[in-house]
């Protein structure tokens, strides 16, 4: 919400189908490297956005859909003192596949954006329509609508990235040790007895995850752990418990990262997603 400082973020939430709807406007630095397990589209309202992800610099403007995958590491800045707006959707992976499983079918590859930015007007006007729809709260039927005009656009692209099979393999190993990481993610787990559970060299491990995930393993934990913290969050679980199933040290911890990620403190951000005016 607005406040003296420049800077300000809303979140509203569609709680039958999970989807986050986000608008915000920085001036400055807006976000360090992070990811999130939803696929981001959104367009730039006003300013340029400039931002890093797939090891390439961005600069999305005013019309620009802007497309990230899960776990695709990114930053934020404005390039000047005007800073930019945004609107933003959040759409979990299941819901991605589903809506474009024609797209999918006999691939048996994930599904991947092609390119970072379009400058697309009818994809645009379709993330905007479906935003709105979302963020005011639209009857079912227009909801359903615009979500079905947003990914009948989306459909209209190619969302293929191949890799070649040793990129495969690779891909194979960063995945498991993602999931070992998971599966220990109470327990503080160290990169020696991760390597030794998958049966590979601790050097080498610690590049190939580095090479698919964009972060070392230790920094990684900590962002998966922030996306879970948000779904507990959004469904009701207080912040302490949240800090203590997730392996943060107290919840003051939690809420320090929290807030250097989403710029919203636990708090304010399950206030949001419930979609009710402040309280004070």
């Amino acid at each position: 919400m607005s406040d003296s400082n420049p800077d300000w973020i809303d979140l509203r939430r569609d709680a039958p189908r999970g989807i986050e709807a986000i608008r915000a406007h920085f001036t400055g630095h807006a976000y360090d490297p992070h990811w999130h397990d939803s696929y981001l589209i959104g367009v730039t309202e006003q300013g340029v956005q400039q931002f890093h992800s797939r090891r390439k610099q961005h600069h999305s403007r005013p019309g620009t859909v802007f497309m990230l995958e899960p776990e695709e590491l990114h930053d934020g800045d404005a390039i000047d003192a005007q800073g930019f707006t945004y609107r933003m959707l959040y759409l979990s992976p299941q819901q991605v596949i589903q809506q474009l499983t024609p797209l999918t079918a006999g691939s048996g590859s994930e599904l991947h954006f092609a390119a970072t930015l379009r400058d697309d007007k009818q994809l645009a006007s379709a993330v905007w329509h479906c935003f709105d729809a979302l963020w005011h709260n639209h009857p079912e039927l227009i909801k359903e609508a615009m979500l079905d005009r947003l990914f009948l656009q989306l459909s209209q692209h190619p969302l293929w990235r191949s890799e070649t099979p040793s990129a495969q393999r690779d891909r194979r190993l960063a995945q498991q040790a993602r999931d070992w990481l998971i599966a220990h993610h109470a327990l503080n787990p160290g990169l020696q007895a991760m390597a030794d559970a998958l049966n590979v060299d601790r050097f080498r491990l610690s590049r190939l995850f580095q090479a698919q995930w964009g972060l070392p393993p230790h920094a990684w934990l900590v962002q998966w752990r922030l996306a879970q913290a948000r779904r507990q969050l959004a469904a009701g679980s207080a912040a302490a418990d949240v800090a203590a199933s997730l392996g943060f040290a107290d919840q003051s911890h939690l809420g320090r990262w929290f807030k250097r990620a989403c710029h919203l403190t636990p708090a304010r951000y399950q206030q949001a997603c419930t979609n009710l005016p402040d309280a004070n």
